[in-house]
């Protein structure tokens, strides 16, 4: 995992290296590198124990109707069906009186 990580250099002395939420924490070092080493440590010990970094997505929910979408889709009476309602749409058609 790879995070955004702000590292200045200190007037004086040394170097300071800050993450952002959800590892606002900040460490100093006498270099770049143990700046960096001693913030990666405290990221290290918030992970432990179960902690964890999650995505989560945010977005309409979806249909749950979708998932019966095509079920149909193989069946040999969906054939059968559809010529019936042909037939029988036809029949109206052609005698209204029918009915």
């Amino acid at each position: 995992m790879q995070i955004p990580v702000l590292v200045e250099h200190l007037k004086g002395n040394g170097y300071r290296a800050r993450g952002k939420e959800p590892f606002a924490v900040s460490a100093k070092g006498a270099t770049r590198e143990e700046a960096l080493a001693k913030l990666r440590a405290k990221i290290q010990a918030r992970l432990k124990n179960g902690t964890e970094v999650v995505g989560l997505e945010i977005g309409p929910e979806p249909d749950p109707w979708m998932e019966l979408a095509g079920m149909f889709r193989d069946d040999p009476w969906l054939g059968d069906w559809k010529r019936s309602i042909e037939e029988y749409r036809q029949k109206i058609d052609d005698d209204p009186d029918a009915l």
